[in-house]
């Protein structure tokens, strides 16, 4: 699989999986936070390292370094979002760090909100080579406005909740210190 799209970092974390962390340490620790101080509903859920000089994984550990399902790994392969996955003797799928960066990449496709069909376009100008740089470069552009765009949006979104939060505030302290009279 080529990666010449760009620089890929290793492992994404799973919605899902930083969810589950956040509210299974809500449910047994009242104040959200660990040891360290750090809020556990803020913190990215920590990431299965992936082991030094080693290019071959099972697909139960790429579950573990990425946080995807199994079925959801069989399926990206099915759809032509992964090209081809080398196997083992036995026919077991054995995932390599170029696989890894490949599905941490998709996953950043996938908080974007791009359509899994878009993404399968993508990955399929990638495996025809460098003739479809400038076609992957108009999607991603395309992308990244919407991202922007969205942004902008849950900007907007923000500044109304803070001031509800606000005028919240002053109305309890309002009648706080009617109380006090």
């Amino acid at each position: 699989m080529q990666t010449t799209a760009g620089t890929l970092v290793p492992n994404a974390t799973s919605n899902a999986t930083s969810n589950a962390t956040a509210t299974d340490a809500s449910a047994t620790d009242a104040s959200a936070t660990d040891a360290s101080g750090t809020d556990v509903c803020s913190a990215p859920t920590p990431r299965h390292p992936r082991p030094d000089g080693q290019d071959r994984y099972t697909i139960s550990e790429v579950v573990a370094f990425t946080g995807l399902t199994a079925h959801t790994l069989r399926w990206y392969e099915r759809i032509g979002l992964m090209s081809h996955i080398d196997r083992s003797h036995t026919g077991q799928r054995r995932y390599s760090n170029r696989d890894l960066d490949w599905l941490d990449f998709v996953g950043k496709l996938r908080m974007t909100g791009m359509p899994v069909a878009d993404m399968v376009r993508y990955a399929e100008m990638v495996r025809e080579g460098e003739s479809t740089y400038l076609d992957r470069r108009e999607l991603l552009e395309s992308t990244r406005r919407d991202v922007l765009t969205r942004i902008a949006e849950l900007q907007d979104t923000v500044a109304v909740l803070d001031r509800k939060i606000s005028f919240y505030g002053d109305a309890g302290r309002a009648r706080e210190g009617e109380r006090d009279r």
